[in-house]
């Protein structure tokens, strides 16, 4: 069986729900405490054994591919003041030579129009497909544990985490068939369904493995919700054929999509943070007493 060595990251959306911030600047470049919101996932994908990533960009995404680019005057400076510690910590994130490739969507046609534009790099492999609004804190990461359920059941395979069951509505929600441990046999899946006719509470978070199968059924997939080309639509037409699978991960999501979403991130990494983190949990607690 193949092995996922391929992501696929969506990154060309406008990020209207964080408006103005991302006005002149990538959502996705946004701050999380002390990094680009991009560098988790990357962080997590790599830390997964993914070996080459596609970003699916737009117009004025270039910082992105800045990012993870060589900045030779600020690594020269860096190196010639001796700051070792920032040089190693701007340098861990660039990427082997050859390992990033960067594709245009040109036009706002959806989740499953963005996938469809990777079909040229990704061929007939199955990849992995990280959101970038969504960050995990997890160990082993998200995608980890994924990859290694995909290694035992092959098919296809998405991340899956408990919601309130008065908040199925906001999302996309799995109708499970048999579970084992926290692995799960799906059946179908069901966009934003009514509180009363939604077929579990595991919401889908933004994590998949799919087989490159996927392509076919996106390049004719008509429009559907919002009248964009819907990725579960598309997954939909696929488990007609071929098996799927959830993975209950063990772990914590942040949705960095919206501003509030944004807030709690960031906090809960600076919490987290090796060396800042209890200087950042004093100033949680200072801000709480007053």
């Amino acid at each position: 069986m193949t092995r996922v060595r391929k992501a696929v990251l969506p990154v060309a959306g406008f990020g209207t729900r964080v408006l103005p911030a991302t006005k002149s600047i990538p959502k996705e470049m946004l701050p999380v405490f002390d990094r680009p919101a991009i560098q988790y996932v990357v962080d997590e994908a790599i830390a997964a054994g993914i070996e080459h990533f596609v970003f699916v960009t737009g117009r004025n995404k270039a910082a992105i591919e800045d990012h993870f680019d060589t900045a030779y005057e600020l690594e020269a400076s860096l190196r010639m003041k001796g700051e070792e510690g920032l040089l190693a910590e701007i340098t861990q994130s660039k990427p082997t030579p050859g390992s990033m490739s960067f594709v245009r969507q040109q036009a706002p046609l959806g989740l499953g129009h963005a996938i469809w534009c990777a079909r040229d790099i990704i061929g007939d492999d199955p990849f992995a497909i990280l959101l970038p609004d969504v960050l995990v804190q997890a160990e082993p990461s998200c995608l980890a544990q994924m990859i290694n359920v995909f290694d035992e059941t092959g098919g296809n395979v998405i991340a899956v985490e408990q919601v309130p069951p008065a908040e199925v509505s906001k999302y996309g929600i799995i109708d499970p068939q048999s579970r084992d441990g926290n692995r799960i046999r799906m059946r179908g899946m069901v966009e934003k369904p009514p509180v009363d006719a939604a077929p579990s509470n595991l919401s889908i978070t933004g994590r998949y493995i799919l087989q490159g199968s996927i392509f076919e059924y996106l390049a004719d997939q008509a429009a559907g919700a919002g009248g964009e080309i819907q990725l579960t639509d598309a997954m939909a037409r696929l488990m007609e054929t071929q098996d799927f699978h959830a993975v209950e991960y063990e772990g914590q999501s942040y949705d960095c999509g919206s501003k509030l979403g944004y807030l709690r991130a960031t906090m809960a990494y600076a919490r987290a943070h090796p060396s800042l983190g209890d200087g950042a949990q004093a100033l949680i607690d200072e801000f709480r007493r007053t």
